[in-house]
């Protein structure tokens, strides 16, 4: 029996620190032919859970690394059928968080593109670090097959230099290569141009407002096609209150924990980027589990769900007057596809800017496109599932 071909298919990576998620799509037809995600890598047990075509298999055992997934899991493709290395696979995309200065489009990967992406990673030190292991990792294993890098940076490459630009000395800026990046990119432009496309509209002529509201959550202001600010600023610190990460603080804060809590970079690095954010606040970053605890009267719990409203609303109000004018207002991602209340806790008491949710729609539950304004809203609201993966394999 022949091997089952996969001709023109994309495999798409996403490697985290100890993590693989993956997933094997058509990007004409977007039939989705695999997906999985390895877990707990590098730790004592790890688990694979591996779809395809509809049937699911789940590993268990010990992933060493990064390699050994990768392994694993085209000896799950091939207790399927497929020989993944030779099974007409068109190229494999993968997603890379910091493309700095020098990447702004789809890269093909060579030993000078991994040196540069190695040579950035102090700009992402929680990412980029992770993605090239990715990288390395199924180039090991598919030499031949093209590697391309889809960074999350490049969509707020050409910011408008007054969003891009922080009030810092310009010759240390320069040096260092300290600017407004912007991340979630690839969802913020898929979903965006998803909203032209439902509302039929021409993707040039819409002024948005996006909400990519997940563990990491990011905001962004597109304007006719193009954005013009984002949130998140050089690092993916920046910005909305987040699962673990405080978004916005006052840089003198670090001063503070350094000077008189004697703690060092690295602890306020920890502290900032993973004992903050709705877990700091009520020591929970399960966003159905703060608004439960919310619900049911928890006062931490209902003081980090209105601390994440607020930074939430400040800026929808913010880019409201950036674009001088808008059209729709999209969430997406975990947090803003399924969590019904912040959709309507945001955007309550906003009548009188055009802004009018419909209860009984934005109650329902689906994986499609909606929209959850009524009909008397002026400014479209609509609830856009994000498809990163898709994304990645287009480009």
């Amino acid at each position: 029996m022949s091997a089952e071909r996969i001709d023109g298919s994309v495999l798409v990576v996403n490697a985290g620190s100890s993590s693989l998620k993956y997933q094997v799509l058509d990007p004409t037809t977007e039939e989705v032919i695999a997906d999985g995600l390895a877990e707990q890598i590098g730790e004592g047990s790890s688990r694979i859970k591996h779809r395809y075509r509809g049937h699911d298999v789940v590993v268990e055992g010990v992933l060493p690394d990064h390699e050994a997934a990768i392994a694993t899991v085209l000896e799950l493709f091939a207790s399927d059928g497929v020989d993944i290395a030779d099974s007409g696979l068109a190229a494999v995309g993968h997603r890379v968080v910091h493309g700095g200065r020098s990447f702004f489009a789809p890269t093909l990967i060579d030993e000078t593109v991994r040196s540069e992406i190695e040579r950035i990673c102090p700009l992402a030190p929680l990412h980029n670090p992770a993605n090239l292991v990715g990288i390395e990792a199924v180039t090991a294993l598919l030499p031949d097959v093209p590697a391309v890098a889809v960074f999350d940076t490049a969509f707020f490459h050409d910011l408008p230099a007054a969003a891009s630009t922080y009030a810092l000395d310009a010759e240390v800026a320069q040096q260092y290569a300290i600017r407004r990046y912007g991340f979630h990119g690839t969802s913020h432009e898929y979903v965006s141009r998803k909203t032209a496309e439902t509302l039929g509209r021409d993707y040039g002529e819409l002024n948005q407002i996006v909400l990519h509201l997940g563990n990491g959550a990011s905001m962004s202001a597109v304007a006719c096609g193009r954005p013009i600010d984002t949130t998140m600023g050089m690092t993916p610190l920046e910005g909305l209150v987040m699962g673990t990460r405080t978004g916005d603080i006052d840089p003198g804060i670090v001063f503070q924990l350094a000077r008189v809590a004697g703690m060092s970079i690295d602890d306020i690095d920890t502290l900032v980027n993973k004992r903050s954010g709705l877990k700091g606040l009520c020591g929970e970053n399960d966003f159905r589990s703060v608004l439960e605890r919310a619900d049911a009267g928890d006062e931490s719990a209902r003081l980090a769900y209105d601390v994440y409203l607020h930074r939430l609303r400040r800026y929808i109000g913010a880019y409201m007057i950036e674009l001088g004018g808008l059209d729709a207002i999209v969430f997406t991602a975990g947090v803003g596809e399924n969590a019904a209340p912040v959709r309507a806790d945001s955007l309550a008491g906003l009548e009188n800017y055009g802004i009018e949710i419909d209860a009984e729609r934005n109650a329902i539950r689906s994986s499609e496109p909606r929209v959850i304004s009524t009909d008397a809203s002026s400014i479209t609201v609509l609830v856009v599932p994000t498809n990163e993966e898709l994304a990645i394999a287009r480009q």
